[in-house]
């Protein structure tokens, strides 16, 4: 086996194809719909919560029927407001996106963050009901993704190895922490606060997001995070360290 290190942005081909997918969806938007044609492909692929409202949805007021209500859990993930915003979701997709895909293995990964994305969704429609405004935006799911490395980069062997120069490519193989330990791991929870901060400073208001000010769905966001912590080990490839594990 190869035990060279491995170049810190050498990008899985699974990564690669997320941001083609993001930004190729957004140059589509953007160069090729017009604005009519654009706020139907809005209508049919973001999430919106009024979908399910029986009280305010009569006679199928919103394109796509009843395979919208199903995969705009899943579509809105890819759709973004702006080159802001879909540069900010890219900058935190590479480095977490990456670690999580050489553990996950392509499928895993593209499996994992569908799911995550639509527990993000579900958090919205939770929190919002009822509402028009389409939410777009990969956010939930990098969250997801997000949640899901830190069970593993802080581990002795581990991926932030590679900003030191001293790990290989078993580093994205180390078992992964019990989530109790997670849970008290004092750089978890530092690194959990500063998020939270963001999401808090943003979300509420504090500070505005593109040229309009766009709100920001941070209840998406700690949906899409809880469901990549919780759900990491259905989906971790990786044995289990030992019998606190097992309990995990």
């Amino acid at each position: 086996m190869n035990q060279r290190s491995e170049p810190m942005f050498n990008v899985p081909a699974a990564v690669v194809a997320t941001v083609v997918v993001l930004v190729g969806v957004h140059a589509v938007r953007m160069l090729v719909l017009t604005d009519e044609e654009d706020l139907q492909f809005l209508l049919t692929f973001a999430f919106i919560p009024a979908r399910y409202d029986i009280n305010l949805v009569i006679g199928g007021s919103f394109p796509g029927g009843f395979g919208a209500d199903l995969w705009t859990f899943f579509t809105y993930a890819f759709l973004h407001a702006d080159l802001l915003h879909i540069g900010l979701n890219l900058a935190w997709l590479l480095p977490f996106g990456t670690a999580l895909a050489r553990r996950f293995g392509t499928w895993r990964y593209a499996a994992f963050m569908l799911v995550v994305a639509a527990a993000g969704a579900f958090a919205h429609l939770i929190t919002h009901p009822g509402a028009i405004v389409p939410m777009i935006g990969a956010s939930a799911a990098i969250s997801g993704a997000m949640a899901a490395a830190l069970r593993f980069v802080f581990q002795p062997g581990g991926p932030l190895g590679l900003w030191r120069g001293e790990a290989d490519g078993n580093a994205y193989r180390v078992p992964a922490a019990p989530l109790l330990a997670t849970l008290r791991d004092p750089r978890f929870l530092a690194f959990l606060g500063v998020w939270l901060g963001l999401n808090a400073l943003f979300g509420l208001g504090s500070v505005p997001i593109g040229e309009q000010g766009q709100e920001i769905a941070w209840q998406a966001h700690i949906g899409g995070f809880l469901a990549g912590f919780f759900l990491f080990k259905v989906f971790d490839p990786v044995g289990r360290r030992g019998e606190s594990d097992a309990r995990a």
